[in-house]
């Protein structure tokens, strides 16, 4: 306690002394400073000044009440235009009202010309702008309008194909994508506007009226309509809001949108959070269409080629970020569902999506790999590029949109629908960069087995350049070849690889002239014993038992069919289906072009066959339905040479042609399937 003391009086001597200095201080400053002497006790010069200082104002006031503000109208349209490259004129008369809380400007006929390649027709021409500004909030350092009314408007807006914009007064300025952002407006007029449109890069053409009038009648809120032609068909816009009345920076603006054109529809009911902030809203939204890849010409963003679809869910922006969230609907005959990420990373749109299937239907699947889409429900189960007997899709990449954006996407459906394949999962990754886009992983899921595998399409191209690496794994023989009588003609698993590359616009261009290697490898099963003799076209054995109905099987010990590929063109290195009863080679060449095949295999009995004909089958035609039959001339030249041999010899030596030794060896599999991987 007495410590304590101590320190309160120690701290008061302190303090009283240097309240005295301060003291003193200010009696001196007010008895011997100038300026607070003169202003205390105004002499002869000060009175003379302070008069001469508010006549000044005085008169810079009056001034400034009895200018001619129309006398600034050339000195401040040659600025302007000086400063934007372009011609822009006040031809009318230019009003100016400065003493009030809220300060306004009247500018009658302003005239805003086009950039040097498109003078031809001015960007900006009001015929009255009216616009007030609230004085206290802009000495706050907000800018704030209390009323802006604007009478008959006309705006032409000019994009070309190469990226340039007739209304960007300052080109060389980056384009962050952010969106347009106004001063609040609280009371906004227009009346008799007009919007004109060419958008070049996308074929689009609009003439619309915008109006915006106050009052609670039917006419009264915002309205933009127009209309006008997109790719060369009808294009429709609507958007509609309320009153620009006491808008407020905290309370959203609701507002109603549609547009239709390109085969799509786009419907949007939202609100900007921030009004007059067009970089910031929400909307529920919902697009209907023919085809996803339409999309492209409304907004700018690639997507695939669909059957029709119907999707709808929440967007919102904020600044240069678009979200698509949780949207739901169907594709064609699936249902489809997730998230879609548009955002703007330097001046290049960047694409992230994550997209789900509860149940696929696979000719959905098929029409993004560019065969011709089948409308849902129509039962038409034509070839996947829509022509009878063409099994690769023919549409061809458009490589020009994938150059323009960048993202990632996955695609996963948990189940497919019951189909010849029985594909019963999906899962898709991909990412484009650059122009390049990588598939990665490319996997179907079979009932059993499964097929997965990368690839790879470069887009800088003017033709594409692919490259695709699948395997396939334990794939079912029985679902590629079909029963007989109710019962499996061959059984057992297939392992495959496809490695391909090459030029091409679609998938049966890239097709048609890749080159690479395919192979199929079954490391062993089982085949109906009557199939197996005919391999080698054994009369008794294979025929007999086949027109017996005998239904016993032979053991597979393996089949190995491997092939060079080179401009399209796929050549036999090594075909070998080797049985218990016979050994089978092969050669020919499948055209991956013209999608047809010219295959020959020749059978070699194990076992000695007393009638045998010498003859090799062959698979020919079409990919999607080849044709199977026996080579005619050998079988013409072994009755040839057995009736000759009876003629000159004795009746019993012509059998000698038909008889078989049976000397063939069983293949070395472990070789085969090893060389063939």
């Amino acid at each position: 306690m007495q410590d304590n003391r101590k320190w309160l009086a120690l701290r008061e001597r302190a303090l009283v002394p240097a309240g005295a200095r301060a003291a003193r201080w200010r009696d001196w400053m007010l008895a011997n400073d100038p300026v607070i002497a003169a202003v205390r006790r105004p002499g002869r010069p000060e009175k003379v000044a302070a008069s001469v200082t508010l006549g000044l104002v005085a008169a810079v006031l009056l001034f400034l009440a009895l200018f001619d503000w129309n006398l600034l109208r050339g000195p401040i349209g040659r600025w302007a235009s000086a400063r934007w490259d372009r011609q822009i004129e006040l031809n009318g008369d230019l009003d100016v009202h400065l003493f009030s809380w809220t300060p306004s400007v009247q500018v009658r006929d302003l005239r805003i010309g086009g950039p040097d390649w498109a003078r031809e027709r001015d960007t900006l021409r009001v015929g009255d702008l009216q616009a007030s500004v609230r004085l206290r909030q802009l000495f706050a350092g907000r800018v704030e309008l209390p009323r802006v009314a604007i009478a008959r408007p006309e705006a032409v807006l000019i994009s070309t194909a190469d990226g340039r914009r007739s209304w960007e007064l300052d080109p060389d300025a980056p384009d962050t994508g952010e969106g347009l952002k106004l001063p609040l407006i609280q009371r906004l007029i227009i009346r008799d506007g007009r919007l004109s449109l060419d958008e070049q890069g996308r074929d689009i053409r609009l003439e619309a009226t915008v109006n915006a009038r106050e009052g609670a009648g039917g006419e009264a809120g915002f309205r933009l309509e127009g209309r006008g032609t997109i790719n060369g068909t009808p294009l429709t816009l609507a958007v509609r809001g309320g009153p620009f009345i006491n808008v407020r920076r905290d309370r959203p603006y609701a507002f109603h949108g549609e547009i239709a054109g390109a085969g799509t529809r786009i419907v949007a009911d939202g609100a900007i959070t921030r009004p007059f902030d067009l970089g910031r809203f929400t909307a529920d939204l919902s697009l209907r269409g023919r085809d996803l890849a339409d999309v492209y010409l409304l907004t700018g963003i690639t997507t695939p080629n669909t059957p029709p679809y119907r999707l709808s869910g929440r967007l919102v922006r904020e600044d240069a970020r678009f979200t698509f969230a949780d949207f739901s609907g169907r594709v064609g005959s699936s249902d489809l569902s997730g998230d879609l990420v548009v955002d703007k990373a330097g001046d290049r749109r960047r694409v992230e999506a994550d997209l789900r299937s509860d149940l696929l239907d696979l000719d959905d699947l098929a029409a993004v790999l560019g065969a011709e889409p089948r409308a849902a429900g129509s039962g038409d189960t034509r070839a996947a590029s829509g022509r009878p007997g063409r099994l690769l899709p023919d549409a061809p990449l458009n490589v020009g949109r994938l150059r323009v954006m960048d993202g990632e996407l996955r695609y996963r459906a948990a189940r497919v629908k019951r189909n010849a394949l029985e594909v019963r999962q999906v899962d898709i990754g991909a990412a484009l960069e650059a122009g390049v886009l990588d598939l990665d992983p490319v996997a179907f899921t079979f009932t059993r087995g499964e097929l997965r595998g990368t690839a790879k399409i470069n887009a800088t191209r003017d033709t594409p350049y692919s490259a695709v690496d699948l395997r396939l794994r334990g794939y079912p023989l029985e679902s590629i070849i079909p029963a007989r009588g109710g019962a499996p003609t061959v059984t057992g698993r297939a392992l495959g690889r496809a490695q391909l590359e090459g030029p091409g616009a679609s998938v049966h261009d890239f097709a048609a002239r890749s080159k690479g290697r395919l192979s199929l490898v079954v490391p062993q099963g089982r085949m109906r014993a009557a199939f197996a003799e005919l391999l080698g076209i054994n009369a008794t054995a294979g025929l007999f038992r086949l027109l017996g109905g005998d239904e016993s099987t032979a053991e597979i010990r393996c089949a190995v069919a491997s092939f060079d590929v080179a401009g399209g063109t796929a050549t036999a290195k090594t075909f070998v289906i080797d049985t218990t009863p016979v050994l089978a080679r092969g050669s020919g060449t499948i055209d991956l072009g013209a999608e047809t095949m010219n295959l020959r295999i020749d059978g070699e009995t194990k076992q000695a066959r007393l009638v045998r004909l010498w003859s090799p089958i062959t698979v020919q035609g079409p990919l999607t339905g080849p044709q199977v039959g026996v080579d005619g001339g050998s079988v013409a030249g072994q009755a040839g040479l057995g009736a000759a041999l009876g003629a000159l010899i004795n009746p019993l030596a012509a059998l000698l042609p038909f008889v078989d030794p049976g000397l063939a060896e069983d293949a070395n599999c472990g070789a085969l399937v090893s060389s063939a991987r």
